[in-house]
């Protein structure tokens, strides 16, 4: 679907946080002329004015309140736990027709979060979550091409303004991305499951070895496999300690069946089943080819 870019255009965007993801959003639109002008605020002043020497942001704001007020849209692009604050921070100085939209992995906390933070105005929110991340995080990694046929998720829910959904969404298309919409809480059981397990087990994988007296000789000769298994474990440690925690029931369920298949593998492997073993890895080689074919 081709977006026209007059149809959707703001005027003034305000980042809240602008690093790989906030930063990115900003570079898109701006690379498309879909904003005229982009406000950032967040907690490193040093950052911002990265991000301004960068082009990615045209000003900066001294807190998200003051970002906030002069916004047609404000994009949300905190560690998930940060959210309601930053909600709260901004809620009094939205302007009636202003839209606040997020970046947040997890969407049932955030949409909480919202409805306690705004209130009323929870109306303007629409929770999003793009598919995109990244193992390098900071405004010097966000790229105008980071959402380019990329997955954006969004979970509006029954109070969300229709208009307002309707121009997120137009917004994320004008960046290059697929945009569906998704129920909140299926929204966090299938994150659980193909994002945040992933991230955890790189990041466990990684500290086991981490910790070891023969840390130093083991990761001298790990190869281009452990490099690929553990590439994730470069992500934010802030933002993924968040996304464990708020989406903490999924996780662990995702968890505790990932364990019953270690737990499969170890039986089969003290047993000597060679058999159940390669029809285990077949099992797995061939769901991965048909979902990379896809």
């Amino acid at each position: 679907m081709t977006v026209k870019v007059a149809a959707v255009a703001l005027d003034t965007l305000a980042v809240v946080g602008v690093g790989l993801i906030g930063g990115s959003f900003a570079a898109a639109l701006k690379a498309t002329g879909a904003v005229r002008h982009v406000i950032g605020a967040g907690r490193s002043r040093a950052n911002l004015d990265r991000a301004l020497a960068l082009g990615v942001i045209d000003a900066v704001a001294e807190d998200p309140a003051a970002a906030a007020a002069a916004a047609d849209l404000v994009f949300v692009a905190v560690p998930v736990q940060q959210t309601e604050s930053v909600l709260r921070q901004i809620a009094r100085h939205l302007r009636p027709d202003a839209i606040v939209t997020d970046g947040g992995s997890t969407k049932q906390d955030v949409i909480a979060a919202a409805e306690r933070a705004l209130g009323a105005r929870a109306a303007q929110f629409v929770p999003a979550h793009p598919i995109a991340g990244a193992e390098q995080s900071g405004v010097e990694a966000a790229s105008a091409l980071l959402y380019r046929d990329r997955l954006v998720v969004l979970t509006p829910t029954a109070a969300t303004r229709p208009e307002a959904a309707a121009r997120v969404h137009a917004l994320w298309a004008v960046c290059g991305a697929r945009v569906l919409d998704m129920d909140a809480a299926r929204h966090d059981a299938v994150f659980a499951a193909v994002s945040h397990l992933p991230h955890v087990l790189a990041f466990a994988l990684v500290h086991e070895i981490a910790t070891r007296p023969d840390a130093s000789e083991l990761f001298s000769f790990a190869g281009s496999g452990f490099r690929d298994f553990t590439r994730i474990a470069g992500s934010s440690p802030e933002m993924w300690r968040d996304i464990a925690l708020a989406n903490r029931q999924a996780l662990l369920a995702e968890l505790d069946a990932y364990r019953a298949q270690l737990d499969r593998l170890a039986h089969c492997i003290a047993q000597g089943d060679g058999a159940q073993l390669a029809s285990m890895f077949e099992t797995a080689r061939s769901a991965r080819a048909r979902w990379l074919a896809k």
